[in-house]
């Protein structure tokens, strides 16, 4: 059943079916445009009049407890979700029940466009710490794009970048020594928080060792070795999960050699 459309012009309000929300939303009384995540989400290519008709994407939050799933394999493609604080992992399990960790999500990022094809959800996304996201049902998307070219040429690129992150995820996989896999990792993280206003060099990791194995195709017995190795070799000081880099220039030269 379609969404129901308000007859409002000033600006158009989109209302959602209760059909199309998943469980454990609550809706939503924070705007993106007072968000301080916006620039990194979906609606980081609109303004003005755009913007407020676009908010109505935002249907509802929903918080999540560490460990808690936000969607699971196979279930029913309604939405997309913005993490508003929190960091996840996305997974999926083989045939012998073994977990394969396809990637990790903070802030600003967005989960389940990978339902968007065949109208379901192709993996599993698990909270690694607290969490909080904003519900976008897709029939709201969907229905906004059309209206806002703007709004659709961005859906369209945010799609083009899961398919960029696949391919990287797959040459990390097929191409890379194991310590290039760590450092490519590391450097990622790094650019990562930096976009949020965060430590470049200085920060805790939310994913285990052995998550960190899974994503990267390595054992847990070599991730281990190799933050030690770096550690040794004074390219970062680790504790625990929380993670120092200290010569960032080093890591970087383990990339460029041959």
């Amino acid at each position: 059943m379609p969404a129901v459309l308000a007859l409002n012009r000033a600006p158009k309000t989109v209302f959602a079916n209760a059909a199309f929300v998943p469980n454990g939303a609550r809706r939503s009384d924070v705007t993106c445009s007072s968000c301080n995540l916006r620039e990194l989400c979906l609606t980081s290519a609109l303004a003005g009049e755009d913007m407020e008709r676009a908010e109505n994407m935002v249907y509802a939050r929903r918080r999540l407890r560490r460990g808690e799933s936000l969607f699971g394999a196979g279930d029913e493609f309604k939405a997309v979700y913005a993490i508003r604080s929190g960091f996840f992992k996305s997974s999926l399990v083989d045939g012998e029940g073994r977990e394969q960790v396809t990637g990790f999500f903070m802030g600003g990022e967005l989960l389940g466009m990978d339902g968007v094809g065949s109208g379901r959800y192709n993996g599993t996304a698990c909270a690694l710490e607290d969490s909080e996201v904003c519900v976008m049902p897709f029939t709201l998307i969907e229905e906004m794009a059309r209206e806002l070219p703007s709004l659709q040429r961005h859906l369209h690129a945010v799609l083009a970048r899961e398919i960029v992150r696949d391919h990287g995820v797959m040459m990390l996989l097929g191409s890379m020594r194991a310590e290039e896999r760590l450092a490519t990792f590391l450097l990622n993280l790094s650019k990562r928080f930096t976009r949020r206003g965060f430590s470049a060099s200085d920060f805790h990791l939310r994913m285990t060792r052995e998550e960190i194995g899974s994503y990267l195709g390595l054992k847990l017995e070599t991730v281990s070795r190799l933050f030690s190795q770096f550690q040794k070799n004074a390219l970062i000081a680790v504790e625990q999960k929380h993670v120092r880099i200290l010569d960032i220039a080093g890591i970087e030269r383990i990339l460029s050699a041959k």
